[in-house]
């Protein structure tokens, strides 16, 4: 039987950020992680510390607990930092290893968006695999109440999630998080990443026309996105 792609190598992709305005905000920290120790130069990790050049918001912070001072003293520059982060993320896609991020959209829109006002090439988007267990989790358990943070939808599965918030933390946890959903879920599972990334803009696209169904329900104007992995 050949290898299915959970079983095989896979590379989580993370950012810490000065805010949530994919357009705007900045990176100030990223991370590419493999547990196979197959990640971008044969390593298991590789995290990239960034001066953003514009002041990293107390809210920020507090999130992720890096500072100004800090980025300052030790971080690289944007167009060193993420020429590398794309650099790693061409050679995965040449190499046919799936990305995975979680709520992927916001991820990899903010990263493009950098990477377009330092003048750095994009990686292929349409080539990369991208898999997001948050969209997967949402697929296979659609009915499950409470709240769909990464924390909470890795206990959901039993994959531990140490150094929360954290660039590498996190994108270990996904990785974890992706392999769990495809092992325990033959319809995610069963298909190649190619296939499961084509149907994720799908599965994407009707989740957020439900979610904007619900808003109209309440009263709320509210416009969802139904773009994945890139919301530009």
């Amino acid at each position: 039987m050949s290898e299915r792609w959970f079983e095989g190598p896979l590379l989580g992709f993370d950012t810490e950020t000065t805010g949530v305005a994919v357009d705007r905000d900045r990176i100030v920290q990223a991370a590419l992680v493999s547990d196979t120790g197959q990640g971008p130069g044969g390593e298991a990790a590789r995290v990239w510390l960034i001066n953003p050049g514009v002041p990293i918001p107390p809210g920020a912070t507090r999130v992720h607990g890096i500072t100004d001072e800090q980025v300052q003293a030790e971080g690289l520059s944007p167009v060193e930092a993420l020429a590398e982060v794309a650099a790693a993320l061409r050679t995965a896609v040449d190499g046919g290893v799936p990305v995975v991020a979680f709520r992927a959209g916001f991820d990899c829109t903010l990263l493009s968006y950098e990477l377009e006002r330092h003048g750095i090439e994009q990686p292929d988007w349409a080539r990369m695999a991208i898999l997001d267990p948050s969209v997967l989790d949402k697929r296979v358990d659609r009915y499950r109440k409470g709240k769909r943070t990464l924390g909470v939808t890795a206990a959901q599965y039993g994959v531990p999630h140490s150094e929360a918030h954290s660039a590498a933390g996190d994108a270990a946890a996904t990785v974890a998080l992706a392999r769990a959903i495809g092992a325990m879920y033959p319809e995610v599972g069963g298909i190649t990443p190619q296939e499961l990334h084509n149907s994720q803009v799908q599965w994407h696209a009707e989740d957020a026309a439900s979610l904007e169904a619900y808003f109209r329900r309440k009263g709320r104007d509210e416009v969802v996105d139904r773009r994945w992995p890139l919301n530009r």
